[in-house]
């Protein structure tokens, strides 16, 4: 079967679980070879390399910390070691913590923002050496840029700081024939949203409530919006954010 992503190496970072984990197997089933990074949770990784070769796929990990440029360079060096190149950066690692603003530290703040933002950064700077016309880089955003719940100061803060860092490398890199675009997913059932104790209290009856298509989102709803930004359908995309919340605003 040749997907629509066949002959293509795809870079996804924080894949080891949750929405990563999703992404990872369904560039995969459509024919990439992925790069599955994690920073901690190796024996996460090597679960979803497992699943995508018992699938038939292509697929290795790699560990790395984004927040950390020879981290990032890390993971990169890996697409290029094992498969030659690279076509698709996926910048999908992020971390959350939610304080109101009084209880805020400088160390939420900095472990936040490495990660979130300059990781991001990190990411791309190294990949970008190895991406040529018709590449495609997506950034995991989220839909709290435009719905700024309350006491996610920091965490708000980061992602708004990845969708006008999407903008403004689609400008930068337009001219290189490199697209891109950024994915906000809105409430995703997740290990993380589980353990952050999202899932099954009133945050997610609320958020539920406020979604035209009543429900929470799964992983895959989000892995085939990147799978679309990642593939030449999204030939004509650059610079959009695609909000991925079943309606909500």
């Amino acid at each position: 079967m040749m997907g629509k992503l066949a002959g293509k190496v795809a870079v996804v970072t924080g894949a080891s679980k949750g929405i990563g984990a999703a992404i990872a197997k369904a560039l995969a089933a459509e024919g990439a070879s992925v790069v599955v990074n994690y920073a901690s949770s190796k024996a996460g990784a090597d679960a979803v390399v497992s699943a995508i070769t018992a699938a038939g796929g292509k697929a290795v990990c790699a560990g790395g910390d984004v927040s950390k440029a020879s981290g990032a360079q890390d993971i990169v060096d890996t697409a290029i070691e094992t498969y030659g190149r690279l076509d698709i950066l996926v910048n999908n690692s992020g971390i959350y913590e939610f304080a109101p603003i009084e209880e805020i530290t400088e160390a939420q703040y900095r472990r936040q923002f490495d990660t979130n933002v300059l990781g991001v950064l990190l990411t791309t700077q190294a990949a970008v050496r190895h991406l040529g016309e018709g590449a495609s880089i997506v950034n995991v955003s989220s839909v709290v840029t435009t719905v700024t719940p309350p006491a996610t100061a920091v965490y708000s803060g980061t992602k708004g700081a990845v969708d006008a860092i999407t903008g403004v490398l689609a400008r930068e890199l337009g001219p290189r024939k490199i697209r891109v675009n950024a994915i906000n997913p809105g409430v995703v059932v997740t290990e993380g949203t589980h353990s952050a104790g999202v899932i099954g209290s009133d945050l997610e009856t609320v958020a539920i409530s406020q979604t035209p298509l009543g429900r929470v989102g799964q992983p895959d709803d989000i892995a085939s919006a990147v799978v679309f930004l990642a593939s030449d359908d999204a030939g004509w995309l650059t610079g959009e954010h695609i909000v991925a919340s079943g309606g909500m605003r």
